[in-house]
């Protein structure tokens, strides 16, 4: 039978966690201060003027290198529960995380001969 009775601690636990924010959120509107000043509505707030147009184009690089540290950051997080339970999962399993970091570097060298690692 469903017991509504054994979610009270679920329901309370989301009434808290989603008031706090709105809590947080209501506290800086009250005490923030507010000050309109056209030096606050301009785009740069350095007290300099903007020079030249927003549209500037950037180099594909830095997003190719950001796409490669993504890459590689969840190589991390998938190989981080393998290796907490190497011990029970076997030979077959070893195997196949070995084929996953041989296909990650068999990656990185390829984007290191492309240049895609270098910065500048």
């Amino acid at each position: 039978m469903f017991l509504l009775h054994e979610y009270d601690s679920f329901w309370a636990f989301l009434m808290i966690s989603s008031g706090i924010p709105i809590l947080a959120f209501l506290l800086s509107r009250v005490l923030a201060p507010i000050s309109e000043v056209p030096e606050k509505l301009s785009s740069y707030e350095s007290g300099i003027e903007p020079i030249g147009d927003a549209w500037i184009q950037f180099r594909i690089r830095y997003y190719i290198f950001a796409l490669v540290f993504v890459v590689f950051d969840i190589e991390t997080v998938f190989l981080y529960p393998w290796a907490m339970s190497f011990d029970i999962l076997g030979v077959s399993v070893f195997i196949e995380a070995l084929i996953f970091v041989l296909i990650l570097i068999v990656g990185s060298v390829y984007a290191w001969r492309k240049g895609a690692l270098e910065w500048s």
